[in-house]
């Protein structure tokens, strides 16, 4: 067999059976994000992420989540939290800003997004971390699953650690549309075609009762959507006519027929262009 033959063979067995991950340095930046293939944890320069302070209509979660996630920089103890409801309310943005407001005291604190599809390789992710002195939000956005999909059993790794037990220096956040994880229709249908129906979905639907917190985000009135723009031609210095940016603003939100935090801010985005403004 010549070397080239036996170059190949042998990268072949390392692509099936990579080098261990090097522990990488948490000191490097605040927040990370796990890939796989090959697995890494690769260190995030700038969070992409909007001050806590602009966050409105969400007073009561943003409070809740924030003392939470203080108690577990401070090393106490403190819940896996699931952020449920409404589009664009600013679920995964409340996450990152909590962040953000306690990064500066607690520099300790790290936030590592995963992948929903990468669930599967939770555990080793949770191998890396064990050991650390620093403590990790471990951050899932728009988790969900179908009636056939079995990432929700890698879930149950974090939630519950296994024999392990999960790390004393992680805690787990995820977003969601859905308050059970999955889709009602399909919970409805499995319930009602299976011979025991309770038992059916018990083992999805419990997926969600493993958080210690539920945190529901729901559609905001008109003068919520109106102060969320106030606050967004504050912090950025955008001025503009209090009724032209009244009508605009209501205008916008009726053509894109939904009201929310999302919306808000794309019609700011869109104000904030036309008066010249950058938003770093």
């Amino acid at each position: 067999m010549d070397q080239n033959a036996l170059t190949r063979i042998a990268e072949a067995l390392e692509r099936m059976s990579p080098a261990p991950l090097e522990t990488p340095d948490f000191n490097a930046a605040a927040a990370f994000v796990w890939h796989v293939g090959p697995e890494r944890l690769a260190p995030v320069e700038a969070v992409n992420r909007v001050d806590l302070n602009l966050l409105v209509g969400i007073n009561r979660s943003r409070d809740t989540l924030l003392e939470n996630t203080r108690r577990f920089a401070q090393g106490f103890a403190a819940n896996n939290a699931l952020l449920w409801g409404a589009r664009g309310m600013g679920k995964s943005s409340l996450v990152k800003a909590v962040h953000g407001a306690l990064a500066g005291d607690h520099p300790e604190l790290k936030l590592v997004e995963l992948q929903r599809e990468d669930l599967p390789s939770v555990a080793r992710l949770l191998g890396h971390l064990r050991g650390s002195e620093h403590r990790f939000i471990l951050f899932c956005d728009d988790l969900s699953f179908s009636h056939d999909d079995q990432h929700y059993k890698s879930l149950k790794a974090v939630l519950d650690g296994g024999i392990e037990g999960r790390p004393e220096n992680v805690v787990f956040y995820a977003t969601s549309n859905r308050r059970h994880l999955m889709p009602r229709d399909m919970i409805e249908n499995e319930r009602s075609s299976a011979i025991n129906p309770s038992e059916a979905v018990e083992e999805k639907v419990s997926l969600s009762d493993r958080f210690g917190l539920w945190l529901g985000f729901h559609p905001c009135d008109q003068d919520e959507y109106l102060a969320m723009i106030e606050g967004y031609c504050e912090a950025y210095g955008v001025k503009a006519d209090a009724e032209e940016l009244r009508a605009e603003a209501i205008e916008w939100q009726a053509t894109r027929g939904a009201r929310s935090g999302r919306v808000a801010w794309q019609f700011f985005t869109d104000l904030a262009g036309r008066h010249g403004v950058a938003l770093r």
